[in-house]
């Protein structure tokens, strides 16, 4: 078989993560978002009449702001606090810069370097931020003219408007913005242990010695790093497990209860099996929930009162997906079930941990 024609590099996205169809999304937005903000501050600022026209209602470093907000909204940089602290300080900076050195060149060079270090320490480093600082210092007259509430109006009211707007934008496309890396897994026995699925692999100290190995900053938040590189572990075994299924692995003769079976018995039945989860399954065969010994403390009459909701998967599912699941410290089994929802089989942790390691059995 002839390897796949290669793409022109013209056709490959610049970022990595990004398709054909997030760039016709960024585009829609930028344009709605730019077009709003300008209408916005029309409506707010000022009129169509002649007696204001000198009065710049949106200035250039949103255009480089649109960019960052709806082509990269995952960027630490693309945030609300840098997109608004970040243009509005900077131009602080630079009018500032402006009125006390006189040289242009110089001022517009130390406008900028001082936008850079302030946006630092204030956590909200914004690309655009050094344009609404070289703005303030080479502005002409109608910057010199409004002084320090230039850096309110517009700039801040700008930055105010475009992120709300953006806001509202993401949120209808159900986008995670304002940017937040998905939780780190929690120990749910009160230890200090790791989740099971953290204590091999990579470390924090790992990525941070990698990094510093690099000598490179890179835009992206550390814990969604940390999540990348996790995932690439998981589609590295996910390759050299992922002719397994749920099927392949999974226990057909199932011990269940119904739901209007006592607690006690359920008890009972767990501990004289040696089993940790028994899947609730009622008068048609259906899967309507789990219970094991966690439950079963809770007050209740029937198991139907005090089960869980089950984690299912389906038996032509990879038996690799199961890992993340199955290691989080909530689920010590998974339930699988036909497409009408009938039980089928279970797979417990005991049978990943055999498949994945190729425990040989010898007893």
């Amino acid at each position: 078989m002839s390897p796949a024609p290669q793409k022109p590099r013209f056709f490959l996205p610049i970022l990595a993560g990004a398709t054909w169809r997030d760039r016709a999304i960024a585009c829609l937005g930028a344009l709605a978002g730019i077009c709003a903000t300008y209408l916005l501050c029309r409506l707010t600022l000022g009129t169509f009449s002649d007696e204001i026209a000198h009065v710049p209602l949106l200035v250039a470093p949103m255009g480089a702001t649109a960019v960052l907000l709806f082509a990269v909204p995952a960027s630490p940089l693309a945030q609300p606090w840098p997109i608004i602290g970040g243009n509005t300080i900077s131009a602080l900076i630079g009018i500032a810069v402006a009125l006390l050195v006189p040289n242009p060149v110089l001022a517009a060079g130390i406008a900028v370097a001082l936008a850079i270090a302030v946006m630092s320490l204030c956590r909200c480093l914004h690309p655009p931020g050094g344009a609404a600082a070289l703005l303030a210092v080479l502005g002409g007259s109608h910057v010199t003219d409004a002084g320090f509430l230039f850096a309110l109006d517009p700039v801040a009211i700008n930055a105010v408007l475009l992120t709300l707007i953006g806001l509202g934008y993401h949120q209808l496309l159900k986008h995670n913005y304002p940017h937040r890396p998905l939780a780190a897994p929690v120990n749910t026995h009160g230890t200090k242990d790791a989740v099971p699925g953290a204590r091999t692999g990579f470390t924090s100290d790992d990525i941070d010695g990698a990094l510093a190995d690099l000598g490179e900053t890179f835009d992206i938040d550390r814990a969604d790093l940390d999540l990348l590189l996790s995932r690439v572990e998981l589609r590295a075994l996910e390759r050299s497990h992922g002719d397994l299924t749920c099927a392949d692995i999974m226990s057909r003769d199932v011990v269940y209860v119904e739901p209007f079976t006592r607690p006690a018995q359920a008890r009972t039945l767990l501990l004289e099996r040696n089993l940790r989860t028994l899947p609730v399954v009622d008068q048609a065969g259906k899967v309507i929930g789990t219970v094991g010994l966690r439950e079963l403390l809770a007050p209740g009459s029937t198991v139907e009162q005090v089960m869980s909701p089950a984690l299912t998967t389906r038996p032509e599912n990879p038996a690799i997906d199961l890992i993340i699941p199955l290691t989080n410290g909530k689920n010590h089994a998974a339930v699988i079930t036909d497409a009408t929802n009938h039980l089928v089989g279970i797979v417990t942790q005991t049978d990943l941990l055999a498949t994945l390691g190729r425990v040989p059995v010898t007893e």
